[in-house]
C-alpha cells in the first residue's frame, strides 16, 4: 500500500476521482501532445529495419504483418488502460502486481529495462554510424562528418557520440514530465516523415530511370531453414511497435483514459503508414542488397551531387530523429529502475539527487555499450523475441485472463489466449532459428 501511495501522486489523472482544483490544473497534457509522444515512442529505430523485413518476408506478408501487429497492439493497450481504470495501480508494474503479485511487477520492470536500455544503445550505435561510420568485419563505411571533413580525432566515433550525449541527450533527459517533450516529439515525427518522403522521391526517380529491382511479393522458400527464417522478421516488427512502457506515463498526464485510447489509435495508423511506406520505397530503391540498417545503404556513392545531398539529408534527419526519441525511452526506463530499487522513496521527479544519479548512470552505460557493440540486428531480434513481446502482448493478455476485477468478456479471453499462443510460438521459433544460424556460422 505504501508503495502504491508513493507512486500515485504524479500519475493521479488516471484515477476516476479528481478534485475541482486538479480538473483546472494547467499541467494536464493535450491529446495532440500525446499523439506525438506515442508516435515518437513507436517509431524509434524500428523504421530503419522495416525494409529488411520486406526482403525476408516479401512485400505482401510484411505489409500484412505490420497491420496485424498494429491491430493486436491496439487491443493490448486497450486491455492495459481498462484494467488500470478499474483498479488502483497507475504504473504497468503496479498493474501486473495486482494480478500476479511481486513476481509480476518485477517481471515487467526487468522487461522494460532490457527493452529500453537495448533501444537506447541501438540509438547511439545508429547515431555513431551516421556521424562517424563503422567498420564491421573489416569492411567499413564513413560517417557524414568524415565524408565532409575527412577523418580527424574530433569526428571519430567515441568523441562524436560523447558530444551528442553531453550537449543533446543529457539536457533532454532532464525533463521530468513527458508533456514537456511534446514539441521535440513533434519534430521527431516530422523528421521521420522527411526520411520517408526523401526515400520515396529517390525510389520513384530510380524507378523511372530503370534502376530499381522488382520487389518480391512473396518470400522465397527454397529450404526448410529458409521457412523458419521468416519468423526472425516477426520480432523486428514487434519491437518496432512496442511502446507499452510509456502507456501509463503518457496516459497519466491526460484528462481521461478515452483520450489515451484515441491518441494511441491515431498514432498506430500514422506509424503503420510510415512503416509501410519506408518498407516499400526502401526495398524498391535497394532491392535484395538492402541492409538490416537501411542507413548503411544510403552512404553508397550516388553518382551525383544532388544524390549525395539527399543521402546525407536522410541520414542526418534520422540521426536527429533518434536523438529526440531517446529521452522518451529513457523516461520510462529511469522510472522503472527507481520503482524497482526504491519502491518506498518519494516520487522520483521530486528527488533531485536520485533523479540525477540514475540519469547519469544510464547515459554513461549506454554510451560505453554503444562504443563496444557494432551490430544492431541481433539486438532487435533478441528484444523482439523476449522482453518486447512480453510487454506488448503476453503481459496484457495475462492480466486480462487473470481478470482480478471481473471485467473481461468472453471475447477478451479468447483474444488474450490467441495473443499469448501466437507470441510464444513465433518467439520460440525465432529464438531457435537464430541460435541454429549462430551455431552454423561458428561451425
Amino acid at each position: 500500500m505504501k508503495s502504491a501511495k508513493t507512486n500515485a501522486g504524479a500519475l493521479a489523472p488516471l484515477l476516476p476521482e479528481l478534485s475541482s482544483q486538479e480538473a483546472k490544473a494547467p499541467r494536464r497534457a493535450s491529446v495532440l501532445g500525446a499523439v506525438f509522444n506515442v508516435s515518437t515512442s513507436i517509431i524509434g529505430a524500428g523504421i530503419m529495419s522495416i525494409p529488411a523485413t520486406l526482403k525476408v518476408l516479401g512485400v505482401a506478408p510484411a505489409l500484412g504483418l505490420i497491420v496485424i501487429i498494429a491491430l493486436l497492439v491496439d487491443v493490448s493497450v486497450e486491455f492495459l488502460l481498462r484494467f488500470t481504470h478499474s483498479g488502483r495501480s497507475t504504473t504497468y508494474a503496479g498493474l501486473m502486481a495486482e494480478s500476479y503479485g511481486w513476481i509480476g511487477s518485477v517481471a515487467v520492470q526487468i522487461c522494460v529495462m532490457i527493452t529500453n536500455l537495448g533501444c537506447l544503445i541501438i540509438y547511439l550505435i545508429i547515431i555513431g554510424d551516421v556521424l562517424s561510420g563503422n567498420q564491421p568485419e573489416g569492411t567499413g563505411h564513413l560517417g557524414v562528418l568524415q565524408e565532409w571533413f575527412g577523418i580527424h580525432w574530433w569526428n571519430l566515433r567515441a568523441f562524436a557520440l560523447l558530444i551528442v550525449v553531453l550537449f543533446v541527450l543529457f539536457p533532454l533527459a532532464l525533463f521530468r514530465r513527458l508533456e514537456s517533450l511534446r514539441f521535440t516529439s513533434a519534430i521527431s515525427v516530422l523528421l521521420a516523415v522527411v526520411f520517408v518522403a526523401i526515400s520515396s522521391v529517390m525510389a520513384i526517380s530510380a524507378l523511372f530511370e530503370g534502376k530499381t529491382q522488382t520487389p518480391r511479393l512473396l518470400p522465397e522458400l527454397n529450404t526448410q531453414t529458409s521457412f523458419f527464417d521468416l519468423f526472425t522478421a516477426v520480432p523486428v516488427i514487434v519491437t518496432a511497435f512496442t511502446f507499452h512502457f510509456n502507456v501509463h506515463p503518457i496516459g497519466s498526464e491526460l484528462g481521461k483514459p478515452s483520450d489515451m485510447i484515441s491518441a494511441v489509435r491515431v498514432s498506430l495508423v500514422l506509424c503503420a503508414v510510415i512503416y509501410s511506406s519506408i518498407g516499400i520505397f526502401g526495398y524498391l530503391l535497394f532491392g535484395d542488397s538492402i541492409m538490416p540498417d537501411i542507413l548503411v545503404n544510403f552512404d553508397q556513392n550516388s553518382g551525383s551531387a544532388v544524390g549525395a545531398l539527399l543521402n546525407d539529408t536522410v541520414r542526418l534527419s534520422y540521426a536527429l530523429h533518434l536523438m529526440l526519441v531517446f529521452p522518451l525511452l529513457n523516461f520510462s526506463l529511469r522510472a522503472n529502475i527507481d520503482e524497482l530499487l526504491f519502491p518506498k522513496r518519494p516520487l522520483l521527479a521530486t528527488a533531485t539527487p536520485r533523479f540525477m544519479s540514475i540519469t547519469v548512470i544510464l547515459l554513461v552505460f549506454s554510451y560505453f555499450a554503444a562504443i563496444a557493440i557494432p551490430n544492431i540486428w541481433y539486438f532487435f531480434q533478441f528484444m523482439g523475441s523476449t522482453s518486447a513481446v512480453c510487454l506488448a502482448f503476453i503481459f496484457p493478455a495475462a492480466i486480462t485472463l487473470r481478470d482480478v476485477h471481473g471485467i473481461s468478456t468472453r471475447k477478451d479471453r479468447v483474444i488474450a489466449t490467441i495473443m499469448i499462443i501466437l507470441a510464444v510460438v513465433t518467439s520460440s521459433v525465432a529464438i531457435s532459428t537464430n541460435l541454429y544460424s549462430l551455431f552454423l556460422n561458428k561451425k
